[in-house]
């Protein structure tokens, strides 16, 4: 009875910290917590619950959801009571669950991770999440056909030609949609980001409205024109070439890496070149735990969070899911050159706006810039009308 009356009490203090709900069910108020992910790392989160329940005795059952579903099934049952207790996924759905008032901000000690984790886990200047590791893009070179550095887009399309390379670089493009995430480290460089920011993060006001986004267009339209960059290579092309020993440099993740090692390639990550005279900034994307704020499990939701922000929890996320650690301690511990290059490369990323504005953005942006590229539009005209369809579709929202 006194363990109850003390949990009961423990309960109350700290629903300030996770959001819960108060409304506790005595049949689980002891747990089990229930956390959903995607089928990818179902196995790592199975073992990352076992180690969790071994240290503080609370079970976790790990239920899989198809990987778009955790975040739309959390936002639709978490309402009801229906939903899990906690949810693992990446952070650029936060602006939704924050906008449906499904979780609420969590305390986490910040001063352990990358500062550009805790900026993709923040949404009007709250935290919402634990991240434990990050993803973007970097320069992948062939070490066997060049030994280049480049710093600038010119010079690494000429190291790339100097190499003897068939194709000296290649970018992802879809046939008919584009790929503005794998172009956008060449858009920050000229200047233009997605959305303006202020001291809480992203705003709404469009960062490439302005002449540094038709500087990129006019660029993208040279491009297309010289060759430099091939509308028409897709991501599988783009992959295979590259394990086939015919490119010299290409922008990708980490996600296609393993398979160009294994193919016998000898590779090295380098920084994204500059193609405007700035930084080349690419998506940071972010693996995040976030809780239901109406969990009837507020206090064993809390350990768990120590838990997964504590440095064994962190160390035993990249162990079983080796991506580069949102942790700064683990990060600077890695000693796999690959990921160390990839940690490299996403110095100073920007995170995807997590803003539900985002979906407009899509739907207009990568078949503008496929249209520029291929010629089909005019690069000035096609950017500004790309920019009025966005601003139109904000608004009528």
């Amino acid at each position: 009875m006194r363990a109850r009356v003390l949990l009961a009490a423990a309960c109350a203090t700290l629903l300030a910290l996770t959001g819960c709900s108060a409304a506790t069910h005595s049949d689980n108020a002891y747990g089990p917590l229930t956390l959903w992910t995607d089928s990818i790392r179902l196995d790592a989160m199975k073992q990352l619950a076992a180690d969790f329940e071994k240290q503080d005795h609370i079970k976790i059952n790990v239920v899989v959801r198809k990987g778009d579903a955790v975040t739309d099934d959390f936002v639709q049952q978490v309402p009801s009571g229906k939903g899990p207790d906690l949810i693992v996924t990446a952070h650029d759905g936060l602006g939704k669950l924050v906008q449906n008032g499904v979780v609420n901000p969590v305390d986490i000690p910040t001063e352990r991770f990358r500062k550009e984790a805790i900026k993709a886990v923040t949404y009007d200047g709250k935290i919402y999440g634990v991240p434990y590791a990050t993803e973007n893009l970097g320069l992948v070179r062939n070490d066997d056909l060049t030994k280049a550095e480049p710093k600038t887009f010119t010079e690494m399309i000429d190291a790339g030609r100097q190499s003897g390379a068939e194709y000296p670089f290649v970018i992802d493009q879809d046939p008919e949609l584009g790929d503005p995430y794998h172009m956008y480290p060449f858009q920050t460089s000229f200047g233009a980001p997605v959305f303006k920011s202020d001291k809480f993060g992203y705003t709404t006001d469009l960062g490439m409205a302005g002449k540094e986004g038709k500087n990129l267009a006019n660029w993208l339209a040279q491009q297309g024109k010289n060759g430099s960059i091939d509308a028409h290579i897709t991501g599988d092309k783009s992959k295979q070439l590259f394990m086939d020993g015919k490119v010299a440099f290409q922008i990708t993740g980490p996600w296609n890496t393993s398979a160009y090692e294994e193919a016998g390639r000898h590779i090295s990550v380098l920084p994204i070149p500059s193609a405007g005279g700035k930084k080349a900034s690419p998506f940071l994307g972010v693996q995040v735990f976030f809780a239901s704020n109406k969990t009837s499990n507020p206090v064993l939701v809390r350990k768990f969070f120590d838990y997964v922000a504590s440095e064994r929890g962190q160390k035993l996320l990249f162990k079983l899911d080796p991506r580069v650690p949102a942790q700064t301690k683990i990060a600077a511990s890695m000693k796999d050159p690959v990921l160390r290059g990839f940690l490299t490369a996403g110095e100073g990323a920007s995170p995807m706006p997590a803003l539900p504005q985002m979906g407009s953005v899509w739907k207009f942006w990568g078949g503008t810039e496929l249209n520029i590229l291929t010629g089909k539009q005019d690069p000035t005209k096609g950017w500004d009308r790309m920019n009025a369809n966005i601003v139109n579709e904000i608004g009528a929202k």
